[in-house]
């Protein structure tokens, strides 16, 4: 009984305490009432977390009272050991950090010096022979691509001839400063638009008709101050020898030798804007840097004995239309004349000069000149570059599709856009794709004309495929004049 009640007395403290209540026997008790050990738990630390193992030892009735169970909180000494603990282990880590760090860096510069190499191998190089012949590709083109619609083709005329005549009598009858600006920018278009229809009368796309393709191209080229003849043969020329260092006729590169020859007055009009968008007029007369001739002499280097009769008959075109702008100057005044004609003549020039140049320059890829060997039409017309206008696509007749038309001039400009789609798959990587205008106007296309007048400057005298070097010093004198 006494134990009994000592038994109830230790509960009851234990429960005051808020301990587990573990009883252990008095030694007065009797050996019956411990005859089964009872289970205790101890508390086993780590450095990351507590773990709890149960033991049962042998009950002593002459032992101390076991430790408090698990839900029981740790001790000042045990969270000063599990702080030692994780310290030692941040700084082991810390320390294996700094040793595997650098060693990883350099396994990652390998890894990508490695990858950059094999990238390098398997580049794709412009230069180099395609897998394809211009058969493969003349094949992927529609049969209907080709045909020719007289009817069609005069439409285009009429339809552009009407918004010039619209837009000089609205100009006129209206007379305002506000106004004359944009009628400058539009009239300009719409003589650039002229140009191109009778580019394609030199071509013989417009009809099978020769004598229409001549008729029109006179009167279409004569409009607007260009030889039709002159500019035909000489056009022509370029097409056959598209890429060709020495024979190409059109924004051909000049050999560094002939580059160093220039006067410094010569090559700031040749590299500087506005001079470049200019150039098309100083063309016609006295043709690029390193060659002679004119295109309004029969004479010319550029034509052949048989051609001479049509250069003369172009000149004479020429000459009349000039005779008719001085005789409407005398009629309703000079000034009327330059607001009328003069400014957007000098607009189309510069759409000229910008369309030509950026359709064999400026690729965001490095394109290749040939001569010798390596040059052959095919490999010479995959170096032109298609562009995208806008708006002005459909306005001066597509002529941004610039790669099949030079392979294939023959096609008519309202098929270019069907024929270059079923012949992309056979070009592949030779042809790049235009980058596309933001906007209704190509203005993106500034800043492609100045990177490429910056860099692209002369090609090396020697080797059969080269690309465009630059003179850097011309470049850091005109960073100084700015």
């Amino acid at each position: 009984m006494r134990c009994m009640s000592r038994r109830r007395k230790t509960r009851a403290d234990a429960d005051r305490r808020g301990q587990p209540q573990d009883i252990h026997p008095s030694p007065s008790c009797p050996a019956a009432f411990v005859s089964c050990p009872l289970p205790s738990l101890s508390l086993s630390l780590s450095h990351r977390s507590l773990a709890i193992t149960e033991h049962s030892p042998s009950i002593d009735s002459s032992s101390p009272p076991p430790a408090p169970a698990a839900t029981a909180r740790p001790s000042t000494t045990t969270n000063n050991i599990m702080q030692q603990q994780q310290q030692q282990t941040t700084a082991t880590t810390t320390t294996q950090l700094q040793t595997t760090t650098p060693r990883r860096m350099r396994q990652q510069e390998e890894a990508a010096a490695k990858a950059t190499e094999d990238s390098r191998r398997f580049l794709f190089d412009a230069g180099k022979p395609p897998p394809f012949r211009i058969g493969d590709v003349r094949a992927a083109v529609p049969p209907h691509c080709w045909r020719k619609s007289p009817l069609r083709s005069l439409s285009y005329v009429a339809r552009d001839v009407a918004v010039v005549a619209g837009l000089a009598v609205a100009a006129a009858a209206l007379d305002s400063w506000a106004l004359w600006p944009i009628y400058w920018a539009a009239q300009g278009t719409m003589f650039w638009a002229l140009f191109v229809l009778g580019h394609d009368c030199g071509h013989g796309s417009f009809s099978d008709s020769a004598t229409l393709n001549s008729a029109v191209g006179h009167l279409l080229h004569s409009f607007i101050l260009v030889p039709y003849h002159g500019w035909r043969i000489s056009h022509r020329t370029h097409h056959q020898n598209h890429g060709h260092i020495e024979r190409d006729e059109s924004w051909h590169p000049i050999t560094e030798k002939l580059y160093r020859q220039l006067e410094p007055r010569t090559k700031k009009l040749r590299f500087t804007v506005p001079f470049p968008l200019l150039a098309f007029p100083v063309y016609l007369w006295y043709r690029s840097p390193g060659k002679n001739g004119s295109h309004f002499l029969p004479s010319s280097d550029l034509f052949s004995p048989k051609e001479r009769a049509d250069v003369m008959l172009s000149t004479t075109c020429w000459c009349i239309m000039l005779a008719s702008l001085l005789a409407m100057a005398c009629a309703f005044g000079p000034a009327q004349v330059i607001k009328l004609y003069g400014v957007p003549y000098l607009v189309f020039v510069m759409w000229l000069d910008l369309v030509t140049y950026l359709h064999h320059h400026g690729s965001h890829e490095r394109l290749p000149w040939y001569r010798g060997e390596e040059w052959s039409y095919l490999r010479g017309g995959l170096t032109t570059v298609d562009r995208d206008y806008g708006w002005i696509n459909k306005i001066h007749h597509d002529i941004g599709t610039h790669v099949i038309h030079h392979l294939f001039p023959q096609i008519p400009h309202y098929h270019l856009v069907e024929a270059t789609e079923a012949a992309r798959p056979v070009l592949g990587r030779y042809y790049r794709e235009p980058q596309k205008s933001a906007g209704p106007l190509p203005l993106h296309l500034i800043g492609v004309l100045l990177r490429s007048l910056r860099v692209d400057h002369f090609v090396s005298d020697h080797g059969d495929v080269v690309y465009y070097q630059t003179d850097h010093t011309l470049s850091t004198q005109d960073q100084k004049q700015k």
